[in-house]
């Protein structure tokens, strides 16, 4: 954004400006300095004079000894000269992530990801977070690099989704990022015309792993936080019974109809039953209901909390394919390298499902238990 001056550099002022509104982080690392970003900005923004900012260590200049020795920045706009100290604008609460600001003429980051495609993928994991302090695992997004996909997982307990990238830097590495952290970075990586993403040492002070995503004018480190992540894996479900291919937004347009005539619209149950080309979504007081058409394998039926599943259906988007093991297990929506495992909600037809296979399940092992003495007797007399 700009060209080297010895230690420092010279850029204009706007193009400055612009660079660190697009970033997000709150603090800056800056040559050798470490400088809050929001009181950068503000400060870049009120400078007057000229259109050309020239910022340089303050020892290639003729500051005393005694600023020397403080370590600041001389900032040179125009008739305006200041000095900024190391640690300016950050204070006890300012959040621990990092942006290096990146001085050059050219694009000069070699892209091993789609801008637009990292962009929406954090779009569609940073919803499924929880805000419950009393899990603070799952305020954070695992991100983790391995055979040859970078995957992106985030879960509230009850919803988990997952978002599988083509990464293929031959390093597995895994980071736990907070939400928090992440938000806004969709929309400042949309901006951006090259992206690279990849992990590093946390430092020396702390013994761990951080993110690095790189943008031709902005370089982003988030600092991992420590813990071990569920295992995302083991959740989704591997027996799948029922199959419907249905159009999402249709089905929020339907979903959304019977959430007008829902007693409370922020909280509201319905009732899925799948087969025979099509989905019923219904609500279970028989107020009213919506018939989807769709591409069916098999029959199932499932009852859900009517705003996890408007969430996912609109973070998903387009044709969407739905996916059931039974009335009790947790059900799948997939697209596209994307999945969301939701739980279902207890129901009178789930908790009877639920006892009938148990009980199956049972009368099987005792069977199977039974026969294995009569068949070491047979082998006995022969």
């Amino acid at each position: 954004m700009g060209k080297r001056s010895g230690e420092g550099f010279v850029t204009h002022k706007a193009k400055l400006a612009t660079a660190l509104s697009r970033c997000l982080a709150d603090r800056l690392s800056l040559m050798d300095f470490t400088i809050g970003r929001k009181g950068l900005l503000n400060y870049i923004k009120a400078l007057g004079g000229s259109n050309i900012v020239k910022i340089v260590p303050a020892s290639n200049g003729k500051a005393s000894g005694e600023q020397i020795a403080e370590k600041r920045l001389k900032v040179v706009c125009g008739a305006n000269v200041s000095l900024i100290a190391d640690s300016a604008w950050i204070g006890e609460k300012t959040p621990m992530v990092f942006a290096d600001v990146r001085v050059s003429p050219q694009n000069i980051v070699n892209p091993n990801i789609s801008s637009l495609e990292l962009a929406e993928a954090l779009n569609r994991v940073l919803p499924f977070t929880t805000d419950d302090e009393k899990r603070p695992i799952l305020q954070n997004i695992l991100v983790k690099a391995s055979g040859g996909k970078l995957v992106l997982v985030a879960s509230d307990g009850a919803r988990m989704a997952i978002q599988r990238l083509d990464y293929d830097e031959g390093i597995d590495n895994a980071c736990l990022v907070h939400k928090d952290d992440l938000k806004g970075i969709a929309n400042a990586l949309k901006r951006a015309r090259r992206v690279n993403i990849g992990f590093t040492s946390s430092g020396e002070e702390l013994d761990g792993v951080a993110l690095v995503i790189e943008t031709e004018a902005i370089r982003y480190r988030f600092i991992g936080n420590e813990g071990t992540y569920p295992d995302y894996e083991g959740i989704i479900p591997t027996e799948l019974n029922c199959l419907a291919h249905l159009d999402s937004i249709e089905a929020v347009k339907a979903l959304g109809s019977l959430k007008a005539i829902a007693e409370n619209p922020k909280s509201f149950a319905i009732d899925l039953t799948i087969g025979e080309g099509r989905v019923l979504m219904a609500s279970p007081d028989e107020n009213g209901s919506s018939t989807i058409p769709a591409d069916t394998d098999g029959k199932g039926e499932v009852r859900i909390d009517g705003k996890y599943l408007a969430d996912v259906l609109k973070v998903c988007g387009g044709m969407v394919d739905l996916t059931l093991t039974n009335a009790y297990s947790p059900m799948m929506f997939s697209t596209d390298g994307y999945s969301c495992v939701v739980m279902p909600m207890t129901s009178v037809k789930a908790n009877e499902a639920q006892k009938a296979d148990r009980k199956a399940q049972a009368t099987a092992q005792a069977e199977a238990k039974a026969e294995k003495p009569a068949k070491s007797v047979v082998k006995a007399k022969a």
